[in-house]
């Protein structure tokens, strides 16, 4: 495990892709705004717990089938063309 001292604002790159900024906070609350690709699920834990604690999930949403994109492209089709009459 690597322990790092960062000050606010100062950042870490995880790859070519992901980056971890602190953005500040106190001894006992501290905040990271991490910038990573939508496809990339990322799980907060409870330390208390020692990681094992119940997870938060921040994930993408699964992709809608192509037949659903065209039956919204054609209602949307439809209002359209209702309003303008």
């Amino acid at each position: 495990m690597l322990k790092l001292t960062l000050k606010p604002g100062e950042f870490i790159d995880i790859g070519d892709n992901i980056r971890v900024v602190f953005s500040g906070g106190s001894s006992k609350n501290i905040r990271l705004l991490i910038d990573a690709p939508r496809s990339l699920n990322i799980a907060r834990s409870n330390a208390v717990h020692g990681g094992a604690g119940p997870k938060t999930g921040y994930y993408r949403e699964p992709d809608i089938s192509p037949q659903a994109k065209r039956q919204i492209a054609r209602i949307l089709k439809e209002e359209r063309r209702k309003q303008a009459r």
